[in-house]
């Protein structure tokens, strides 16, 4: 071999170690994926003088992020399926499209998962093996590049899914704070709530309200969507309504003002279904509204009630086309039973649905029952009623009972 060879060799030699040194500084100063992109193709494409290339990479799917030298642009190209099985650096002949264009086909690999496939053509090289040895530099290249750069991802996923746990706890600590911290369970009046999430952070709400001493407001809701938006919407729905009721009692000024807060928060891509109603002590009266809601049951002496007067859902219309309010008289003794869709709605093994049936003729036999026993009843039937099928909703469950 002449000097002039060897120097070419020698000066080969130094141009990939510096490239080596300089891909690793720009890793250790932790430089963007854009950068190390353009560093590996300035490095490749001017210092190693390398006239054709195209680096697809596995990035959800593969995508071009380095592409030179070719007739076609590279970065609007779909990476064959053929490529994808090779697990050896492989000479390319015989294509007519792009990538013939190309010498060497170069995959990357991570242990078993293919990461990358680099493309590579016009090596600048003397001989077959200053050619190979070439090739074998932008693998190695390649490999530390793409390793770091997944190593990136890795770190980023790993944030994302730490601060998206943060937020779900405090989405979750918002929801708690939703319940009321005690429900009155004396001798004149008794209040049992129980609350099955379906997910970490779930949309139904419910609430007691003393607003005197010979009325209270109770009330239960479920907004349309789960997680962190509607844990946040309920919250705000929830401080609206406990604002609203200590200025008036009138549950239609109520209903038609947290209508209009509802469409204006979520803009109408959201709305809730609401119930709530007023008991006085003293008048033995219930004044409720019903906006879009499953009817709650009101048990008495005598009969089973479906409350359905009210209004449609809050939040996606305004003003609403209409708000009737429910008024029963003489009404002393009750059981009045709230819950969300997610317990009529759960389904058994034939998709049939527990619908509000059920709970109408378990009242006709348990009406006397003690409202823990009922909730537990409930519970368990519901349970055995769906067999193997999961719950896919919150199920949220509100019983007030008043006794002379």
């Amino acid at each position: 071999m002449d000097t002039l060879s060897l120097q070419n060799k020698y000066n080969l030699k130094e141009l990939e170690l510096n490239a080596l040194l300089e891909i690793t500084q720009s890793i250790n100063n932790n430089l963007p994926e854009a950068s190390l992109y353009k560093i590996y193709e300035f490095t490749l494409r001017g210092n190693l003088n390398i006239k054709r290339l195209a680096l697809f990479v596995m990035d959800q799917t593969w995508s071009c992020k380095v592409s030179f030298g070719t007739s076609t642009n590279c970065f609007e190209q779909k990476l064959p399926e053929d490529f994808l099985v090779t697990k050896v650096l492989t000479q390319i002949d015989d294509r007519d499209d792009v990538f013939g264009e190309f010498d060497y086909l170069i995959p990357i690999y991570h242990k078993a998962s293919l990461l990358s496939v680099v493309f590579v053509g016009g090596i600048n090289a003397e001989d077959e093996e200053s050619k190979k040895s070439s090739t074998r530099f932008i693998q190695a290249l390649t490999n530390i590049i793409i390793v770091a750069i997944e190593n990136k991802k890795l770190a980023r996923q790993q944030l994302e899914q730490e601060a998206l746990r943060k937020e779900l706890e405090i989405a979750s600590d918002v929801q708690q704070f939703l319940f009321p911290d005690s429900l009155p369970y004396g001798l004149r009046l008794k209040i049992e709530a129980s609350y099955l999430p379906h997910d970490r952070v779930g949309g139904d709400y419910y609430d007691y309200v003393p607003i005197n001493q010979n009325q209270f407001l109770i009330c239960i809701a479920d907004v349309s969507g789960k997680g962190i938006p509607a844990a946040l919407m309920m919250s705000n729905f929830q401080a609206s309504l406990r604002t609203l009721i200590r200025q008036t009692p009138n549950l239609v000024e109520i209903v038609n003002e947290l209508n209009y807060q509802v469409l204006e928060n979520a803009k109408g891509e959201k709305f809730i279904t609401f119930f709530a109603g007023i008991y006085d002590h003293k008048l033995k009266t219930l004044v409720y509204i019903n906006s879009g809601h499953n009817p709650p049951l009101l048990i008495t002496k005598d009969d089973i009630i479906e409350l359905e007067e009210g209004s449609t859902v809050l939040g996606a219309i305004h003003p609403l086309p209409f708000v009737n309010e429910g008024f029963i008289t003489d009404l002393d003794e009750f059981l009045l039973f709230c819950y969300t869709d997610g317990l009529t709605e759960t389904a058994n093994e034939e998709n049939e649905e527990f619908g509000p049936e059920r709970l109408i003729e378990y009242f006709k036999e348990n009406r006397h029952q003690d409202l823990k026993k009922i909730h537990q009843d409930i519970i368990i039937n519901l349970d055995g009623f769906k067999g193997d099928n999961g719950y896919h909703d919150d199920i949220t469950i509100l019983s007030c009972k008043v006794d002379l």
